[in-house]
């Protein structure tokens, strides 16, 4: 990897005793803010280790980028939901001295952070989110799991035992997603990748880096109903693409207008802004983050 992009690994034990891994960048400063980024589905990390090394607030902000349970350097055969990895964020905070943080999360990692929001409203200062996928907008592969998420949730212990029994020694190695989002938006500038959906929701690819009961557990927690977002009090970023190839603009935007403290960009890109447009994705999250008076209240109705 390359480690003028990526933070060092640092780890926590969880609550259960789980050992978790996560990159930070601390700016030195006393009581600097904190910034937490969270992946999607079958990710990790890496995914925001080239915002978090170009960011113009990693001067003044702590920035974390934990492996969500099941995922990258916190890899585990055992179960997990949504309600995991919020625990495994409170975690991190107490680990690191943070009273609250901004939560940053992209698709899945958008729902865990709006779960958050609602479970812990006194750890989360406020939320940014890019392209959130609520499960009534989903379509395409995705729109086929909701579907069938009975049967998904059926396989889930059969498969985890299975993989428990048979593959237990299996080491998964670290996906560098910034290489892998390097290598796309090479491919988009000159023309040869047609479809980012294809590259970025292949479940061939995806396996080799987690077991398929994790996997499975990423597309029931995508599919799961989300609290009502009326609920969530904290100060909302939404950065959402003009297009989309896994959920229902429309739908997502009527969904998006919910939050009580709104904010919205719309950038011209199909789902992986980091990747599609990175420059464009952080500009507007620094501007946000720089005006957003950081103080020991949330911001209550």
């Amino acid at each position: 990897m390359n480690a003028a992009i990526h933070a060092p690994l640092h780890y926590l034990t969880a609550s259960d005793g789980l050992r978790l891994g996560y990159r930070a960048h601390r700016c030195g400063l006393p009581e600097a803010p904190a910034l937490v980024t969270l992946h999607g589905v079958a990710s990790n990390g890496t995914r925001f280790s080239e915002f978090c090394a170009h960011s113009r607030l990693r001067d003044t902000w702590d920035l974390y980028q934990p492996d969500l349970r099941g995922h990258g350097a916190s890899m585990t055969r055992k179960a997990f939901s949504r309600w995991h990895w919020c625990q495994d964020q409170i975690s991190l905070l107490d680990r690191e001295g943070h009273a609250q943080a901004v939560f940053m999360g992209h698709s899945l990692g958008a729902q865990v952070a709006m779960e958050l929001a609602v479970r812990h409203p006194d750890r989360v200062r406020a939320l940014i989110l890019i392209d959130p996928v609520f499960p009534e907008a989903l379509r395409g592969v995705l729109g086929v799991v909701r579907r069938l998420n009975l049967l998904n949730c059926l396989l889930i212990p059969p498969v985890r035992l299975i993989g428990r029994i048979f593959a237990a020694s299996r080491r998964f190695p670290y996906r560098d997603l910034h290489a892998l989002d390097a290598q796309a938006r090479q491919r988009l500038e000159e023309g040869e990748l047609q479809d980012i959906v294809r590259l970025y929701m292949s479940p061939r690819a995806d396996l080799r880096f987690l077991p398929l009961a994790n996997y499975l557990q990423d597309l029931r927690e995508v599919v799961r109903p989300l609290p009502h977002l009326a609920q969530i009090k904290q100060p909302v970023l939404v950065l959402q693409s003009r297009g989309s190839g896994i959920s229902d603009p429309l739908i997502n935007s009527r969904q998006i207008q919910l939050f009580p403290h709104l904010e919205r960009v719309h950038i011209d890109a199909n789902h992986w802004l980091l990747t599609e447009k990175p420059q464009e994705a952080t500009a507007a999250i620094d501007q946000w983050c720089q005006g957003l008076v950081l103080t020991t209240t949330s911001i209550r109705e």
